[in-house]
Formats: C-alpha cells, structure tokens, sequence
C-alpha cells in the first residue's frame, strides 16, 4: 500500500516542479460548458432503451445504478472533480485504463458513467473498448449480438452498436472479443466511427473502457483519439514499478487526468481519487 501511495505522491510532485517535460496540448474539442443543454438528438432517442437488473448491478458494485449504498458519493466526487478539469481544458473524451488486470478498471468505468448519467442535462457515452476481453455487457446483462468491433470497423451503424439508459447515456459493448484489435486501433476506421458517433449523438462525454496497458499495445494505438486518461491502480495488485511505466508512458503521448485507487480495505479520507 504505500509503495503505491509513493508512486502516486511521486507523479504528482513531478508534475508540480516540472521534472518532465509536459507533453504538447491535445486540440480541445468545442467548448459547450457555458451553452444550453441541447434537446437529444433523432438518433440518440431512438436508440433501444435498457436498464440493468438492479439487483445485478448490486452484485457487480455498481454503486452509482441505484445510488443506495453511501459508497456511490465517491463515484459522485470524482465525476465532479473529472468534469470541472475537463471543462477547463475542453475535452470531451475519456479513457480508463490500469496497469494490468484485476484492477477494477470496468467497475470504475460503469460507475463513473452511472454518475454522469444522473445530470439530466448532458449526454454521456460509454463504450468497451477493451476488444481482447470485453466484460461491460456481461456485468450489465445485455443480452444481443452487439460488436464494438464492427462499429470501429464501420459496418455496423451506431444505432446497431448502441443501446440507451434513462435520457443522458449511451452504452456500446460487445459480445465476444475482437479478432485484430491492436490493428483495428490503429486503422482510420476507427477515427472514423468516432467523429461519425460525436456527430450523430453529440454527447457531452464519451468515456472507454480499454485494456489494461501493460498487457497489449491497444491502449497506445487508441490514444490519438482520447484527450485525457485515468489510470486505475489496484492497491496489493499494482506496483511501483507499473505505476511508473504507465505514468511515463501515457505522459508521453496524452494527458493524465488522475489516478484511482482501487480495492483498498481501509477506509480514510487519503484513498480514494487523486489528480
């Protein structure tokens, strides 16, 4: 536990003197913080609507679903602490990745998403992009042949990809793992599909699920397309040294929104979500 709190500390102190260089701004996507809240959009209200078995939702610790449980005012935090510093920035897109497996990455990701959802006025989009284990439709129950695969791949449409909770999310999963998904990463086809997905549901947020870093090259391939990364670390499972890699490594190429940490057994104010 505190190898992983140094390693937290650590980048945050390299970040305040400037020990590494900082890397190029990302090209901020259209600042709407200050619009009105736009009416859905055709597509977006046609989506096939769907909403998890609470019960499910309950065994798979997806607090943020029916908000009883006092742990969702975590999830609550961090959504307002991600929003207010990618409105300062002008991102609209998000990964959420870890150092390896077994870290809770897609149980902060639902969660997250499920807090976002409960501002009636955005839209947010969460897609498993997790292609060699994708697990967003079994922990929800989403019966049906969905394919993130063929929607970067650009022979599925968004309103085959994508199915709707309440009015402000949109989820894509799918039901089997992709065959190529480092090259189908790095393809045009799926920048593509993304500008064709912003366009068609105009969301406020889109939030990925991806693989975890050290595990495949995915997550390197799809950064170009994400304006800003959290990096899950899973307190006895993460280690320094990861830490470290992934920290250089997304630093690199993209933006670090902050470090979670995961699966602490104890409770105190000093866990929970850093920046």
């Amino acid at each position: 536990m505190e190898r992983i709190q140094a390693a937290i500390q650590k980048a945050k102190e390299t970040r305040a003197t400037g020990d590494a260089a900082a890397p190029p701004p990302l090209q901020p996507l259209a600042d709407r913080a200050s619009a009105p809240a736009a009416m859905p959009t055709p597509l977006w209200q046609s989506l096939a609507p769907f909403s998890p078995d609470p019960g499910l939702m309950l065994r798979e610790r997806i607090v943020s679903f029916e908000r009883s449980d006092p742990a969702h005012m975590t999830f609550d935090m961090m959504r307002t602490k991600v929003l207010r510093q990618m409105a300062e920035q002008g991102w609209k897109t998000l990964a959420i990745t870890s150092p390896t497996s077994d870290c809770g990455k897609s149980m902060v990701a639902l969660n997250l998403a499920f807090s976002f959802a409960q501002q009636s006025d955005s839209r947010t989009v969460l897609m498993d992009v997790d292609l060699r284990r994708p697990s967003l439709a079994k922990v929800l129950g989403l019966q049906g042949a969905y394919s993130m695969e063929g929607f970067l791949q650009g022979t599925r449409g968004v309103a085959e990809s994508f199915v709707r909770y309440g009015g402000g999310l949109a989820i894509g999963t799918s039901a089997k793992p992709a065959r190529n998904p480092a090259e189908l990463l790095h393809h045009p086809s799926s920048g593509a599909a993304l500008a064709g997905l912003k366009t068609a549901l105009q969301p406020d947020v889109i939030i990925f699920d991806l693989p975890p870093m050290l595990t495949c090259d995915d997550v390197m391939a799809f950064l170009p397309n994400v304006d800003c990364v959290l990096l899950v670390a899973g307190a006895e499972v993460s280690t320094l040294d990861e830490l470290d890699k992934c920290e250089r490594d997304l630093a690199e190429q993209g933006n670090v929104l902050g470090v979670v940490l995961n699966k602490c057994r104890y409770a105190s104010e000093q866990y929970g979500y850093y920046s």
